[in-house]
Formats: C-alpha cells, structure tokens, sequence
C-alpha cells in the first residue's frame, strides 16, 4: 500500500485522492485554503471529463447538482443576438453528456463530501514547507505546522501558483497569455437551456447554464498584463467591458449595476508550459500545476480528472517509478494540444480585423473543427478513453 501526500484539494487533487484511495492507497489531502471555500463562479466539464467522473463513481452526483445541455448545444450568437450558426459536442460513449455546466463550489462539495465518506483526511490551512528526498522510495515532508512526514509519493496539485513546483522548480513560472476573463451569476431563465456564445470583433461573451435555477457569464478579452481592478469595481468594469454584447446576454449585463451582491470574478489568464519530466524522483507535478491552459477551449477540469484517473491506473499497475514517468509522456502530449489549440483560438478571436474571417469559419467548419478537436483528444490519449467499467 503506497503512502500518498496530495498537495491541494482543487479538482485535480480531489479527483486523484479519490483515484488513489479507490485502488488501495492511503492517502492524505493538505490544502492552503482554511476553510472549502472555492471560487463561487461556474465551469463547464466535457464529455471527455465526464466520462473520467464517471469512472470515478461521481458523475451521476455532479450532473444532479449541475445542468446537462441538451444534445451537447452551442448556439453562437453576433453580439447583438442574431444567429450565426449551431454546433453540438459529442458524447464520448452511452450515457455520458455532451457538456455539463455546474458550479465550482457545487462540484467541490461532491468531491469533498466522497472523500469524506471514503475518509480520506484533508488537511485544511495547511501548506508544505520543504521536500526532501535522502534515499530512494521516500520523500520527507515538512508542513507549515513544522510536522514532518515520510511518504511514498507526493502529488503536486496545487494549482497554477503550485508551492510544490516552487520547491522543485522553481524556473517554471506562469506566463501572461495577454487575455483576462470575466465572469458573474444570475439566476437562469427557464427557457436558456444551450451554452450560446456571442462574438463581437476582439471580444467573446459566452452564458452557461449552472443548475436548474443559475447560469453563468464568461467574458474573456486582450487585457493589459499590468491591469489592476478594484473588486469593489467588478461589477461596473465588467458591464463597461462589454457594452456592446446584446441579445439574450443584455439582462444579465445589466443586473450587473443594478445589485449589491453581483457574484463578478476577474481572473488574469496565465499559462505553465512546463516541458517533461514532470516528476522528480518521488514528487510529481499534475493538473495546473503542471499544464494550466488559457480557457479557450473549456478543458482545464477535463484536463485534470483525466490526469487523475491515469496516474491512478498507472499506479495500480506497477512500479512507482516507472508509472511516474509513464504518466507524462502520456500526458503532455494531450495537455500541450489543448494548450496550442486554446491559444491559437484565443488570438484569433482578439483580432477585432480578423472578425469577419472568423464568422465565415464558424459557418463553413464550426462542425468539423469540434469533431475534429474531439477526434485528436481521443487519437492523443487512449489511456483516458472512455470505455471502462463503470464503479459500483
């Protein structure tokens, strides 16, 4: 039985605890956060995620607690609400949506409260100090709380800003991809059942339902790497930023300086590009730690469910080392293709003179560009297929 040490409880370390922990290991979660307290704004988890939470025996919970769209939907929209064109995702295998939109803390209360049934122990308020690795096999580990352990593996899944990679690797920094997003919460009209995505020349305006009664708003645009706002001031930059977007998006824009309690998040996107090994020794690093992506494409949860569910099945099936090694070169091939490709649809979109261009391909290929992408995921990353036995 391996001793495991999973650095974060984002999702991509709730999902490997619960990988580890199904196939025998024992595992321990420290998490810097002193309280479950995540990011109150939505995500969206495509099918190729969906089909690694099924595996995980938690996709029936998160699809109860979130919304499924219908047949995999995404209308686009221009930016004063006329129609452009219609495309839908594919479900990777029977039973498994399309695309499912939910809310952050609504996926991490599933996630937390399976680890908990399973009692694996998380360790909130809690950071790692130091890493040691004296002899082979084992890592010493010192905590904020100045205890010190000995473990088999540690997993680093502390997110894009990872502590652990600090330790270990420290010239791997995160990099300003230029674009910053914005996101808010409404309540959700009955009727507003597709992800619609409104295009406007250098801008992007996407709505996704959340839950039977909220969805969510993601903006994304160029933003100067030295912009600064006042989260006083979300609300009203956020509505200023994207002024000109009506259609079904107009409401939502203007509850957003019409409330006192606007849910508005602003985020600076940044990368990590982090080249292989993505372990040393007995640390290895996964999920945004290892290969944060601009959110072009919508793969960073998928993205680290499967990082999860693969380093499990590695594990489970041999020697700690070679699984380690294993596991990245099967990886980051998948995660530096979700990385090119976001970025390349990133730039492209911010291109106010590239506008018209980008409207004819969506109407000429936007069906073929998405099997296409969904296509080269699956060709990238048989280890992450979807064909495998359902958890009891």
């Amino acid at each position: 039985m391996h001793e495991v040490l999973i650095v974060g409880a984002g999702i991509a370390g709730c999902c490997a605890a619960l990988s580890l922990a199904r196939s025998g290991c024992c595992v321990t979660v420290v998490e810097r956060q002193p309280r479950w307290a995540f990011q109150s704004s939505g995500i969206f988890v495509y099918g190729n995620g969906l089909a690694q939470f099924r595996e995980l025996g938690v996709m029936e919970e998160l699809t109860a607690a979130g919304f499924v769209v219908p047949e995999g939907r995404n209308s686009y929209l221009q930016a004063d609400g006329s129609p452009i064109t219609t495309t839908r995702y594919p479900s990777p295998a029977p039973g498994i949506p399309a695309i499912l939109g939910i809310k952050r803390a609504e996926m991490h209360r599933v996630l937390s409260a399976r680890l908990e049934r399973l009692g694996v122990p998380v360790r909130l308020g809690t950071t790692v100090q130091a890493l040691d690795q004296p002899e082979p096999g084992r890592v010493q580990v010192r905590l904020s709380d100045d205890s010190t352990r000995s473990f088999d593996l540690v997993i680093g899944a502390d997110g894009i800003r990872s502590g652990v990679r600090a330790l270990l690797w420290p010239q791997v920094q995160p990099a300003y991809s230029g674009f910053g997003v914005w996101r808010s919460v409404h309540r959700r009209p009955p009727g507003l059942v597709d992800k619609i995505m409104l295009m406007a020349p250098g801008k992007r305006l996407g709505i996704m339902p959340i839950s039977a009664d909220r969805l969510y708003l993601f903006g994304t645009l160029p933003e100067s790497r030295h912009a600064r706002f006042d989260p006083a001031d979300w609300p009203r930059t956020m509505h200023e930023r994207f002024a000109g977007f009506g259609g079904p998006a107009r409401p939502f824009l203007e509850q957003l300086t019409g409330a006192d309690d606007a849910e508005v998040l602003y985020t600076a996107v940044e990368e990590i590009v982090m080249p292989l090994p993505w372990h040393q020794g007995r640390v290895v690093l996964i999920g945004d730690a290892a290969h944060a992506s601009t959110p072009f494409m919508g793969q960073g949860g998928a993205m680290a469910v499967q990082d999860a569910v693969v380093l499990g099945r590695l594990l489970a099936g041999g020697p700690v080392d070679t699984a380690l090694r294993t596991f990245g070169e099967l990886r980051a091939p998948v995660c530096r293709f979700v990385q090119d490709v976001s970025r390349r649809v990133g730039e492209s979109g911010a291109q106010a003179e590239a506008h018209e261009a980008n409207l004819r391909s969506l109407v000429e290929g936007g069906q073929r560009a998405v099997d296409g992408f969904y296509a080269e995921l699956a060709r990238l990353d048989p280890a992450a297929a979807a064909e495998r036995p359902t958890p009891p």
